[in-house]
């Protein structure tokens, strides 16, 4: 009798058990979940890019001051040089005047149209 009793006991305590654990499967699963794992999973990932990027940022301000050093870039101007310019490329686009507003190209031959 008491062989009987200890394992149905440890039958109905197997099956808890085994029901628990498919059930937390089951939640970890459903779509809700998933794309919860998913979104923290994306986000973790963009924490660690833009850590990257910033030991990038870090290293390479660090390496350019030591090739300025080198360099001499950082040595004191002489004002009896002439000043080099640099002309920035805006003449190809008119000025436009503040009650005008840009208009996107129109191409009649767009087949990407909904029919």
């Amino acid at each position: 009798m008491f062989r009987r009793t200890f394992w149905f006991t440890a039958g109905a305590a197997a099956g808890v058990w085994a029901t628990t654990k498919v059930n937390r499967k089951i939640k970890q699963l459903t779509p809700e979940s998933l794309a919860a794992q998913a979104a923290d999973k994306a986000i973790e990932t963009g924490h660690k890019l833009k850590d990257f990027a910033l030991d990038v940022r870090d290293n390479m301000v660090r390496r350019e001051a030591e090739l300025g050093g080198a360099l001499g870039l950082e040595a004191p101007v002489d004002r009896d040089l002439p000043v080099q310019r640099h002309y920035a490329v805006e003449a190809a686009e008119p000025v436009a005047h503040p009650d005008t507003y840009r208009k996107l190209p129109y191409n009649p031959n767009n087949r990407n149209e909904d029919h």
